[in-house]
């Protein structure tokens, strides 16, 4: 699997998005694709207890344990990249999280548009 250039939404060099967990198609830490990518795991956002419920409700329960799987489950704050449909979904239903955007993969802005990515800015 070859990875596409790791470019940001902004044009940049794609940031590091998080590595505790380590998230990633590629489990890299950056929300980095490929073609291989079906999902598109390409935002990087930081988890909300509301969009956490959400994703759950949705059956995508990224908040409970998995060790089987070295999982030890997302909790409010912690940054992953997300599949750019889903945080469109979460953006339409009025809980999307907040976005870091130099580490948000230009591919989401196929699914994504800038304003709304924008929208969503993670400010530290």
């Amino acid at each position: 699997m070859e990875k596409d250039d790791s470019i940001n939404v902004l044009g940049g060099a794609l940031a590091i998005c998080g590595t505790d967990p380590v998230t990633g198609f590629f489990r890299d830490g950056h929300c980095n694709t490929c073609a291989a990518d079906q999902g598109s795991h390409t935002v990087c956002a930081v988890m909300t207890a509301e969009f956490l419920a959400y994703s759950k409700y949705v059956g995508n329960d990224l908040s409970t344990p998995r060790p089987e799987f070295g999982f030890a489950g997302l909790k409010p704050g912690n940054p992953w990249c997300l599949c750019a449909g889903r945080f469109l979904q979460a953006h339409d239903e009025g809980c999307a999280p907040k976005v870091n955007l130099a580490a948000t993969h230009k591919r989401a802005l196929e699914i994504v548009p800038l304003e709304v990515l924008k929208e969503h800015r993670h400010v530290d």
